[in-house]
């Protein structure tokens, strides 16, 4: 995969990373419980990123959705009838669930009665009940039960955030994650029926005063089968536990793996998939509760990004590592599920790095190109901030590489995958944490001959693009160059302007609202810093951003204007990010072509 090989069309040679972003690819497919061979899964293959419905038995496939700005949310009814998927209005992630039959026809509102709102989690029963989570600025969470035939009824309210997180087999307990204790980084469980009447409690905070979250896996797949499996944070990292929602008794998996585990339950019950990540990858297991036998599920050195276990007990998985694209692999067959079309061009393998940081062990992921360095060199920063960067296939990097550049991406504290400890450092210092780490991996890497440290590039989108915009003001020394996709900006506007789930997240991560921590949303916020900033900044934003709203970037971009900062500003009609891939071509084309223009180094015409 490592050649120059390109493939040529009626506009000529097209580059190859550019061919990484057009070549066709599929997610993992979900399928329907009672009717496993129809399939829903995610495609590109237009262009636009949409569903698609796959049934298995035919071999048909046919495109589900078709919208300007492209669809990725949906799901199967149990019986595999009805295809739902959220309709937001280009990106604002603000809207309604509408369905449509399998094998095509009109789509409609899925229920009557529910005026729009951001998601907050779906459930939907084998009787055509519907559990539906909704979340809007004027009332927080709601949860509303749907039975056919009747109107929705109300069941959950509260200001703080919450979701649906299961329905049970049977369609008679439902379990929510909450944070109606106020901190929105770690929730705790609540079951209750369909009236709302509770079943059950599990509140590993202990009302707020302890750092230990818990997250619904699902309810075992069997009628009258009260058990939950729950993913929680007792011994200092993820792990799954079995909880019987009617007796309260809790069955620990203690599963000698060291770094997070999620789990999902086979079809028939008697045992689990097993997701392991640590250090940047991930691997699978099949874990047996009756004997506690542990037997791993071959798959390739990589990332895992997703997996499911058929009900003829194969499991498949979404498979790619940094060199080699994303393929639907199973234990059964090597690609289950291959879109028509060339294949991406691979790119080079991650090379590990561990660096001593003020908070511990750094871990950071290098690509570099062929030759001598020192390179230039992008800072690529993952968002979230609860995330991490992993060996998995990325375009975006790739493009860099291509171009001459190394990439390095940190996974600094605040990311998952490190243990609760790491994920959980930021706190109050919000911004400041992280920012130490990439420095300490920065000096690292001009040290180590990696870096040129005159053309150094800090670069990322969402929170990635907020530590950007932060690193620019507070280390304008260290980068020469700036690139900030919808980031934080203004972090008080923000705040005021973002979804009400965003706002929970930052009062935990802040210690309080603007009003209640001034001092800490000021040391925290770009704008503070913006007077500082030397280095030339490429801004990107979607108009229809609800994460990280237009009007605080507008903010930010005024003040550098007002002092006559060397800037460019790209605003698209969407939101947080975009599903159209030409779209996202042309972003990254100018980011490279900024770069070269500030550093000297190739840009895309010569690519």
């Amino acid at each position: 995969m490592g050649g120059m090989t390109e493939i040529t069309g009626m506009t000529g040679t097209t580059p190859r990373w550019e061919q990484r972003f057009r070549a066709p690819r599929v997610g993992l497919p979900d399928w329907a419980e009672d009717a496993p061979d129809r399939s829903l899964f995610v495609s590109n293959a237009t262009g636009t990123f949409e569903l698609y419905a796959w049934d298995r038995a035919s071999g048909t496939q046919r495109q589900a959705t078709d919208r300007p700005n492209g669809t990725t949310d949906g799901v199967l009814t149990p019986d595999g009838e009805w295809i739902w998927w959220f309709r937001d209005s280009d990106g604002d992630e603000f809207g309604i669930w509408m369905r449509q039959p399998f094998h095509g026809g009109d789509d409609e509102p899925a229920v009557a009665g529910l005026e729009p709102s951001y998601p907050a989690g779906l459930a939907l029963g084998r009787d055509g009940t519907a559990v539906i989570g909704r979340s809007t600025d004027e009332d927080g969470t709601t949860v509303h039960v749907v039975r056919p035939g009747q109107a929705p009824a109300e069941i959950y309210r509260h200001r703080e955030s919450a979701g649906v997180g299961d329905l049970s087999h049977d369609g008679t307990l439902i379990a929510l994650e909450h944070t109606e204790h106020g901190d929105a980084m770690h929730s705790a469980l609540r079951v209750v029926r369909l009236d709302g009447s509770v079943v059950a409690e599990l509140d590993d905070t202990k009302g707020g005063t302890e750092e230990l979250g818990l997250e619904v896996l699902g309810f075992a797949p069997v009628d009258g089968d009260t058990r939950l499996l729950v993913g929680h944070q007792r011994r200092g990292r993820w792990e799954p536990m079995v909880w019987d929602v009617a007796s309260g008794e809790e069955t620990d998996l203690a599963l000698d793996l060291p770094g997070d585990v999620s789990a999902e339950w086979y079809p028939d019950g008697s045992a689990l998939l097993i997701a392991h990540s640590f250090e940047a990858r991930s691997e699978l297991w099949r874990y047996e509760p009756a004997t506690g036998e542990l037997t791993q599920v071959e798959t390739p050195a990589g990332t895992v990004s997703g997996a499911t276990a058929r009900p003829d007990g194969a499991v498949e998985y979404l498979w790619s590592s940094a060199a080699l694209p994303p393929e639907v692999r199973s234990t059964s067959a090597p690609v289950v599920l291959d879109p028509p079309g060339a294949k991406a061009p691979g790119s080079v393998p991650v090379k590990d790095v561990w660096v001593e940081g003020p908070g511990g062990r750094i871990h950071a992921l290098v690509q570099k190109p062929e030759g001598s360095g020192p390179f230039p060199t992008v800072f690529d920063i993952h968002g979230g901030p609860t995330w991490h960067d992993s060996d998995a296939f990325a375009s975006g990097p790739a493009a860099w590489v291509d171009h001459g550049y190394a990439v390095v991406r940190v996974n600094y504290r605040g990311s998952t995958g490190y243990g609760r400890a790491w994920t959980d450092a930021l706190k109050h210092r919000v911004g400041l944490i992280e920012l130490e780490d990439i420095a300490a991996v920065r000096e690292w890497a001009v040290a180590s001959g990696l870096a040129d440290p005159a053309k150094l590039v800090l670069s990322g989108g969402s929170w990635g693009g907020y530590l950007t915009l932060l690193g620019l003001g507070t280390q304008p020394d260290a980068w020469a160059l700036g690139l900030a996709a919808v980031p934080v900006a203004d972090y008080v506007t923000a705040y005021h302007d973002e979804m009400e789930a965003l706002k929970a997240m930052d009062r935990t991560l802040l210690g309080g609202t603007p009003e209640e921590v001034p001092e800490r949303f000021e040391a925290s916020s770009p704008l503070t810093y913006v007077d500082q900033v030397r280095a030339p900044v490429h801004i990107s934003a979607g108009v229809n951003d609800p994460r990280c709203p237009i009007r605080q970037i507008e903010n930010y971009v005024d003040r550098l204007v007002a002092r006559g900062a060397v800037h460019e500003v790209y605003r698209y009609d969407a939101g947080h990010g975009s599903l159209v891939v030409e779209e996202r071509i042309k972003q990254v084309r100018l980011e490279l072509d900024f770069a070269a223009r500030h550093l000297g180094t190739p840009g895309t015409a010569g690519s």
